[in-house]
């Protein structure tokens, strides 16, 4: 087996400042809010200096994360997208009720889509134009 190789980048675009605890929540697979709140308690907790001179740090050594053509065709579109289950709380992804609901929405479109495709192949409309082309 192979395992996927990650990279720590920054991701401004789901980020507050400079996307530095998105970048670590994509990394770890953990909760956005879950990975602030941490930061914030040991910024709290620990007297901050530490932290907070490591987040500017990592603002400067971490490069954006690029998106890929299929996130801005997600962004762009409210096509079908692959539903993540979380299995732990503090993972990244959906509650599994939210994804059940949400695979059940996809599967109502795709079967109103084939039921249109149905209603118009089974049509008399579909036979002439069919007839037409083999001519």
């Amino acid at each position: 087996m192979s395992k996927l190789k990650r990279e720590l980048y920054r991701d401004p675009s789901r980020g507050k400042i400079a996307g530095v605890c998105a970048g670590l929540s994509d990394y770890f697979n953990m909760e956005l809010w879950l990975v602030r709140v941490i930061f914030i308690s040991a910024v709290l907790l620990t007297g901050g200096p530490f932290f907070v001179v490591a987040y500017i740090a990592c603002w400067f050594i971490l490069d954006k994360k690029e998106l890929s053509y299929d996130e801005v065709l997600k962004t762009d579109s409210k096509e079908e997208r692959p539903v993540e289950v979380k299995f732990k709380v503090w993972q990244a992804g959906e509650p599994p009720r939210r994804a059940l609901q949400d695979l059940k929405e996809q599967l109502f479109r795709v079967d109103s889509r084939i039921q249109s495709m149905e209603k118009y192949v089974t049509s008399p409309e579909f036979t002439v134009s069919h007839e037409i082309n083999k001519l």
